[in-house]
């Protein structure tokens, strides 16, 4: 497979600054060497640059960085829809802000190539609100309402062209939500797995079926991995930490199963602040899921037939 890097440097949508640091990070950590030594050809774009920013204000006086945010978006929408064509895109960022571009973008792609998109958000946070309801105004909570065609967008950020069913989402790993967003959510298909759906019925069991469901549909799968949707004792590199994420082990079966779907064609990998790292420990361990996602094995299991 042809794996194309993609770095955006965007830290304006979190509340913590650092997170422009992660693309280098995880070049640092040795992202490209990993994905070429399981034989993958892989270029590296470098990073993305903003659009020109136009001024915008919104009633809602905690929002912050709008005008940025959008440039940005404006931006990625573009890369994302191009760098998809016949290859991977591995986004590297960057707060979860990027996803509004990058998911907007390969939806793009995939609907031109007649396909759905499914998405697999590994996230403890839903990022469901809008420009009106977020009241810390930090845009990183924002993007699964963008790029899923939920108001409250218009005038501002670029038209989203093919939204993505809400029904094709699966969130796994929530373990903090806004009432605001939790509201929002139940009136929408999304499909969310929260720690104790985890806890009860195991990762295993849940991610199967979702990608069940994407097999059966001839999807296409862009899968969004947020630091966070890790526990903070094995990656502490994030400024969003809720305690309780997925385990190492959990975390690696999750690639594992997704290699072995062979349905992935597009990934982020979001809200690394290597200015909060321990040594580039969860810089590394970012590598090393993207490693499994891409086909690194510790022992080969055959299909067996019958």
């Amino acid at each position: 497979m042809e794996c194309r890097l993609i770095g955006v440097p965007l830290q304006i949508g979190a509340g913590q600054l650092g997170c422009e640091m992660g693309p280098s990070a995880l070049r640092i950590a040795g992202l490209k060497t990993a994905l070429e030594e399981l034989g993958h050809s892989v270029v590296d774009v470098g990073n993305v640059a903003p659009a020109a920013f136009r001024e915008f204000n919104h009633p809602n006086s905690a929002v912050h960085h709008l005008s940025e945010t959008v440039a940005w978006t404006e931006a990625l929408v573009e890369v994302a829809y191009r760098e998809s064509e016949n290859a991977m895109p591995i986004f590297l960022g960057g707060d979860h802000a990027i996803s509004a571009g990058s998911v907007t973008g390969v939806a793009r792609r995939a609907a031109e190539r007649g396909r759905p998109l499914f998405v697999l958000w590994l996230d403890a946070h839903t990022d469901y609100h809008t420009l009106q309801t977020t009241r810390s105004g930090n845009l990183h909570g924002t993007p699964v309402a963008y790029y899923s065609g939920r108001e409250g967008f218009e005038g501002y950020f670029p038209p989203v062209t093919n939204p993505v069913d809400p029904d094709n989402i699966c969130m796994i790993g929530i373990r903090s939500v806004d009432p605001a967003e939790s509201a929002a959510l139940g009136e929408t298909g999304v499909t969310i797995h929260d720690m104790r759906m985890i806890d009860e019925h195991g990762m295993g069991v849940l991610l199967r079926a979702f990608l069940e469901r994407v097999a059966s549909a001839n999807g296409l799968l862009h899968v969004s991995l947020d630091v966070d949707f890790l526990d903070p004792s094995i990656a502490p590199a994030v400024g969003t930490t809720v305690p309780g994420g997925a385990t190492f082990r959990e975390a690696h079966l999750v690639m594992e199963m997704l290699c072995d779907s062979g349905l992935v064609s597009s990934l982020d990998l979001v809200e690394l602040n290597p200015f909060l790292d321990e040594r580039g420990r969860t810089a590394r361990l970012m590598v090393d899921l993207t490693a499994s996602l891409m086909g690194k094995r510790v022992m080969d299991r055959p299909t067996r037939a019958g």
